[in-house]
């Protein structure tokens, strides 16, 4: 199996290159351009790839994030989302590294077995930095008018939260 999965990209990659000589596409310079177009990519979205980093940073500093977590605490209760986790819900759809941070905060703090470190790993996997996702698209592409999709996108983080907290407490009663 470890020899199937350390051939497995150099056959994809010889695969590829065979498919193109067959078709007679030049190899290397459609490479050079689909690099190009990605630099280029890349370069217009980093202004709104500050603006995020820096609006989290922000938040986090100034206790903000803390303040709506308290808040929110009750309501997520309601739902089975441990108020160990209620930071990670505000900072997931924002930013993934931020998330992950307070995932791994908690995890350490709660411990790996516990209910609140089980529900926030399997968060981290189950949930989106929508904002993020949206706010980077919608800067490259242009587009100014992102409510719906911004309302879309945290009631899908909603759901695959209190889905994370269901689905701990089910697989796993005696956390």
């Amino acid at each position: 199996m470890q020899v199937l999965q350390n051939a497995l990209i150099p056959a994809l990659l010889a695969g590829i290159s065979l498919y193109a000589l067959c078709k007679g596409v030049d190899v290397f310079p459609t490479f050079l351009r689909g690099a190009a177009v990605g630099l280029k990519t890349a370069v217009q979205i980093l202004p709104v790839m500050v603006g995020m980093l820096t609006v989290v940073f922000m938040l986090r500093a100034s206790g903000a994030v803390d303040i709506a977590a308290s808040v929110l605490a009750p309501a997520l209760r309601i739902l089975g989302i441990p108020k160990e986790c209620t930071v990670l819900t505000l900072l997931k759809p924002i930013s993934g590294g931020g998330g992950l941070a307070m995932g791994s905060e908690i995890i350490r703090r709660c411990g790996p077995d516990s209910y609140a470190g089980r529900v926030a790993a399997v968060m981290l996997g189950a949930s989106e930095t929508s904002l993020y996702t949206i706010s980077v698209y919608s800067g490259h592409l242009g587009l100014n008018r992102t409510r719906y999709a911004v309302l879309a996108a945290l009631c899908g983080d909603l759901a695959a939260f209190t889905a994370s907290a269901v689905l701990v407490r089910l697989y796993f009663p005696y956390s």
